[in-house]
């Protein structure tokens, strides 16, 4: 009833604000349990793709969303227990990738749609990075579920990193065809099948976008971003220190 009301009133003016279009809503099957694996764009994702479904999503998200004091982290758990996001604690790497394969195991043992992003982060230059095997493949063989590739476009756009306003511009959802694996039934621990896996569903999933594709991680480019503006800052640093010495 809480998701039914918040997608009411977050869904609706949404709708009305940005105007998203979506192309293949046929793939998403009328019930039954299916995994919706996704491109990583912006943090908008997980609220413009429930909102132009009919059926519940779930998505993970981290625990300090729920969890943080005061009025504003209620209401701040509130809101995200309200969409459909289960609190996934992301302090140890393996406990965390456990908790979230465990977490999206029930949602598909209800039936329900579990959404999941392979990259495992947001992309940091609207470019598609290599998924990560270990969630998206292990819950899928495991379950038996169909992985249906989506691709997010442009919701990047709306709300690049540094700015507060929200650019009023139509993004769009393009949703592939399921993706069937059960011919890897019962090899969920086998490590090439699940990169396999994951390989095929992020070429789905870079067709559907246009996306440049990366193979290398997200964190990793993001790790390699965040170097490079420390060695440019450095950089310029020691050079106006030069101009000032001389």
């Amino acid at each position: 009833m809480l998701y039914g009301t918040m997608k009411v009133a977050i869904g609706g003016p949404l709708k009305v604000a940005f105007r998203p279009w979506v192309e293949g809503l046929e793939n998403i099957p009328a019930e039954g349990p299916a995994i919706l694996a996704s491109n990583h764009l912006s943090f908008s994702d997980s609220f413009f793709l429930p909102t132009m479904l009919d059926r519940k999503v779930t998505f993970i998200a981290k625990a300090e969303y729920f969890t943080t004091p005061g009025l504003k982290g209620r209401l701040t758990a509130a809101f995200f227990k309200g969409v459909g996001q289960l609190p996934v604690d992301r302090s140890g790497a393996r406990g965390a990738g456990e908790a979230a394969i465990k977490s999206g195991i029930e949602v598909l043992e209800r039936g329900e749609l579990f959404g999941i992003y392979p990259e495992g982060t947001r992309s940091p230059d609207g470019r598609l990075y290599r998924g990560k095997p270990g969630g998206l493949a292990r819950v899928a063989l495991a379950t038996g579920a169909p992985v249906i590739p989506v691709a997010m476009i442009d919701t990047e756009k709306i709300q690049p990193p540094g700015k507060v306003m929200p650019k009023l511009m139509r993004p769009g959802i393009r949703i592939g065809k399921p993706l069937d694996f059960s011919r890897y039934h019962g090899m969920e621990h086998d490590r090439f099948v699940l990169r396999a896996v994951t390989d095929e569903v992020m070429y789905e999933i870079m067709k559907l976008s246009g996306q440049e594709y990366v193979d290398i991680y997200a964190t990793a480019a993001k790790r390699q971003i965040a170097e490079a503006a420390k060695a440019a800052k450095e950089a310029g640093k020691a050079e106006k220190a030069e101009k000032t010495g001389a």
